[in-house]
């Protein structure tokens, strides 16, 4: 493809850019721009065009060497998570935007740490975009066929860099707080991380499957190359150490590498996106390795014995075949992997510069007395300014430093320098005694021999045989030859730069920490980051200060960067938070605390701290007193924990006390209905037995036939009178526990014909076919024969009573399951309300439904069967049949008892 033509594809591509990051700004709420899926993916900013092209030439190279800086990551991933989670944790609640801020507010605020940070950053990434660029210019030009030219009006990549820049400086700097959001940019990370990894697998599916015949034809083709044994194994121990020291860079590198902090903790929305990352990420790292070997021993094989630069065998293979639209593929590819890196890297670099160096050492007075508007359009520009003058200060380090270098070189040695954060980055996470001078000191030493151990060498060119620095030493002192310092002559120039400097560092780190005391502000900074959880809810209340301070006063310095309308709501949050007297005028700890945080996402840890300082006079702290206050703040923060425990728990309470006493109303209303509906009961019979008593003591001639009938009814509304009175007392025995079961072996088929028998003339006045479906084999249980005849004989009584007429039909059946037997009876009647169900059984139903319909019995056979049931620990219900009627089942334990029919 000609340039023109590959610009107008790259023009669309960013135009492409642009349109998604406006539209994710814009749907700040959508859910494709709060995803974790999308968060996972951007962290996939990690694989730059390293990961696209250095991997393969490493591969082709070295064989299984590039493996290291993907393993690191992959098994960090556990630990990765646990620690994560409180890197972000600590980050929130003190709107930390960058990883100079992180380590500068826990050693204390420190002004001159957050600017050291700062300049290791930079020194450590601006090669690392460089890199980018120079992937960008090569593939460039192998994709178009031109040659390289010095002039930069000509240079395709000065264009690029003018477009990345404008693109990152829009989108990257349109908050001035540095620990908002970026939508935007994070929704087009995430997209370019999908793009880069399809293309090649595309790439790799191509190469291992069209040009080659599978794996294992690469495999037998690729084994017959000199040297393939020997590049594809660990080999010996000191390979092993390599191996070891290699992996430690690319672990440190996921948490320290500006653009790694900025998209997995700045970016992140909610810590419960973790778990989405912590599958798919590693799952996208092994994806992008699957073709690495494929693609880096395909292309040695097919171009084995020309001099080509093995990083571009993933675009000289499709070249080689013609193919040109899977070459622009891969070069979009590698060019996503390229400009992800370098605008997330830009961003992060600029708010670290702004923040650290130019704002605190520079500038800071100047925002002092000025409006909240050109506070806000200073720092915003400042950024803007910092990131364009970042991206051409690369763009130079490009032209002149590492033309001649291979990706994976410059690559590590971005990934070596970054590491000298570590011992100051996760001793602020784990380690109380650790200080802002024993982390400026470990620094400096780690930095320093990693300068000497390697980028004095690079800059003076590793292939420099006569170099005599890097061939003898300094003054031809072997010992302090500077790649194998001190006789360490069994490590690569990587691996023994990252022994040696992290040596030192964490050694001079520990020594100093240990023997120098730090301030109060950084042993109170120590207590919160190393236990974040105990003051997450409540920081304010940990962070120790005394002296004078005003609320007017630093309320004037907030309104100069919030604004009056957004430092009024964040006070009225504020106080009713703490429950604070907004009349107060003097401010407290927890207060200046407060402000600092909101000051920290607009200009830094550093400078916020000078701002508020400018404006309180703050007195020095003795170690002791601060240690008493944590411990006094700790214990009011366990009282107010245990306060509010108490207190919801209450709460609890109160609303179960109400429900309680709810329910003892309802229960008196429902006593008074069911004693009314008793009364009634009672009072039918009674005042029947009455009436016939009276005609048969006034009237004596009655004739006999009559006099028989009344002596009857008498008797019959006795026993009427008998049965009911028996149904309150069983109900009453049940409900109180005095009720006993008699348990005893028993035949269920037979129980239920016993209670057939006595219903038998009640059935055949009613005309109404009963269908027993007898069981197979007798099924025994063990239950109270009585009670279980009893519930039975209500269940049938009932079906009987709500039979269809004419036609009534009623179906028993019994059935064994595993652990329990099933007896249903169901008639052929009307079917009942489905909200019914549950009620049935209650003993108050019919009084509460007598307005509706004057109730049929008492009310309280359901009731007493569900009492017996439970009591033999089954269960009873109700349900509608699918055609018509009502099923009325209920259960018994199984006892395993089931016994053949005897012959």
């Amino acid at each position: 493809m000609n340039s023109i033509g590959l610009l107008f594809v790259l023009a669309i591509y960013v135009s492409i850019l642009f349109f998604i990051a406006h539209w994710a700004e814009k749907k700040q709420h959508f859910k494709w721009t709060n995803n974790p899926y999308v968060y996972s993916l951007s962290l996939a900013v990690y694989c730059t065009a390293w990961t696209y092209y250095g991997s393969i030439g490493v591969a082709a190279n070295s064989g299984l060497s590039y493996l290291p800086i993907y393993i690191g990551p992959i098994i960090i991933i556990p630990a990765w998570i646990l620690i994560l989670r409180k890197i972000i944790q600590i980050s929130k609640v003190n709107k930390i935007s960058s990883v100079a801020d992180f380590i500068s507010l826990r050693y204390g605020n420190s002004r001159f740490l957050g600017a050291l940070v700062t300049m290791v950053c930079v020194i450590g990434v601006l090669p690392y975009i460089a890199l980018q660029l120079k992937a960008i210019s090569d593939t460039f030009h192998i994709v178009t066929r031109t040659q390289s030219t010095e002039n930069i009006f000509l240079d395709t990549t000065t264009y690029v860099c003018l477009a990345l820049g404008l693109f990152a400086s829009y989108y990257g700097t349109r908050y001035v707080d540095a620990s908002e959001k970026r939508r935007g940019i994070v929704l087009a990370v995430a997209l370019e991380s999908i793009l880069k990894l399809v293309f090649f697998i595309i790439l790799g599916c191509y190469v291992t499957y069209v040009v080659f015949d599978g794996f294992d034809d690469i495999y037998t083709k690729a084994v017959t190359l000199s040297d393939f044994k020997e590049k594809n194994t660990i080999g010996s121990i000191e390979n092993a150490l390599n191996w070891f020291f290699l992996c430690l860079i690319s672990m440190f590198a996921m948490f320290l590498l500006p653009r790694q902090f900025h998209t997995s903790i700045v970016e992140n929305n909610h810590s419960k996106h973790l778990k989405t990352a912590a599958w798919l990420f590693p799952l996208y790292l092994l994806l992008f390795n699957v073709f690495v070997f494929p693609i880096a021993w395909g292309g040695t094989i097919l171009f084995h014995g020309q001099n080509l630069n093995s990083d571009t065998f993933s675009l000289l293979i499709p070249q080689f075949f013609n193919n040109n639209t899977l070459t622009v593929l891969v070069f979009l590819g590698g060019f996503s992997a390229a400009i992800s890196m370098i605008i997330v890297s830009s961003i992060a670099l600029a708010t670290m510069v702004s923040n650290n160096l130019l704002i605190p050492y520079g500038f800071i007075g100047s925002l002092e007395n000025k409006l909240q508007e050109k506070n806000s359009s200073r720092i915003v520009n400042s950024r803007r300014i910092g990131i364009l003058a970042l991206i051409v200060l690369a763009y130079i380090i490009y032209k002149v430093f590492i033309l001649d270098y291979s990706l994976y070189s410059i690559g590590l040695v971005s990934f070596v320098v970054i590491a000298q954060l570590a011992p100051a980055f996760f001793g602020a996470l784990f380690w109380r005694r650790g200080s802002s001078k024993g982390a400026i000191t470990g620094l400096f030493l780690g930095f320093i021999t990693c300068c000497y151990t390697l980028i004095i060498p690079f800059a003076l060119g590793i292939n420099e045989i006569s170099s005599s620095f890097i061939q003898n030493g300094p003054w031809g002192i072997t010992l302090l030859k500077p790649f194998q310092l001190f006789g360490l002559d069994y490590l690569d120039p990587i691996p023994q730069a990252v022994f040696w400097s992290l040596f030192f560092n964490s050694t001079g780190y520990m020594i100093v920490s240990v023997s120098f005391k730090g301030n109060y502000r950084e042993r109170n900074y120590a207590e919160m980051f190393v236990d974040i959880e105990k003051y997450s809810s409540n920081l304010e209340n940990a962070f120790v200060w005394k002296g004078v301070a005003y609320v007017a006063d630093i309320q004037k310095v907030l309104e100069r960067f919030l604004g009056e309308v957004r430092t009024k709501r964040a006070l009225s949050l504020f106080h009713t938070k703490y429950n604070i007297d907004k009349n107060i005028v003097t401010a407290d700890a927890r207060f200046i605390k407060f402000a600092e945080n909101l000051l920290t996402g607009h200009i830094g840890t550093a400078s916020s701290k000078i701002l508020i300082a400018s404006v309180v006079k703050e007195e020095k702290i003795a170690l002791p007193e601060v240690l008493r206050i944590l411990e006094e703040s700790q214990e009011n923060i366990i009282v107010n924990k245990k306060l509010s425990e108490t207190t919801n728990a209450l709460q609890k309470t109160s609303v179960q006390l109400q429900q309680a006493n709810q329910e003892l109303r309802n229960k008196d209303v429902q006593k008074d209905e069911f004693l009314d509906t008793v009364t009634h009961e009672l009072r039918t019979p009674i005042t029947a037995i009455r009436a016939a008593s009276e005609i048969l003591h006034d009237d004596e001639d009655i004739p006999t036939e009559m006099r028989q009938q009344f002596l009857q009814n008498i008797i019959s509304e006795s026993d009427r009178l008998n049965r009911l009175i028996d149904k309150i007392l069983d109900l009453e025995k049940f409900e109180t526990g005095k009720q006993k079961i008699y348990l005893s072996k028993n035949n269920l088929t037979e129980t239920i014909n016993k209670t057939l028998q006595s219903l038998q003339q009640l059935i055949q006045n009613k005309k109404i076919n009963v269908i027993f479906e007898t069981p197979s084999q007798n099924i025994r249980a063990f239950y109270d024969e009585e009670r279980i005849i009893q519930v039975v004989h209500n269940l049938i009584s009932n079906a009987i009573k709500f039979c269809a007429q004419p036609n009534g039909e009623i179906t028993i059946s019994v059935s064994e399951e595993l652990s329990f037997v099933v007896v249903s009876i169901h008639n052929n009647g009307k079917k009942i309300n489905e909200e019914d169900y549950e009620a049935i059984f209650d003993k108050f139903y019919q009084s509460r439904n007598q307005n509706v319909k004057k109730p049929i019995g008492s009310g309280l056979g359901l009731a007493i069967c569900k009492q017996i049931i439970e009591h033999h620990k089954g269960k009873i219900w109700a349900s509608n049949a699918n055609l018509e009627g009502v099923t009325f089942t209920f259960t018994l334990p199984n006892y395993n008892t089931s016994e053949p029919i005897s012959l």
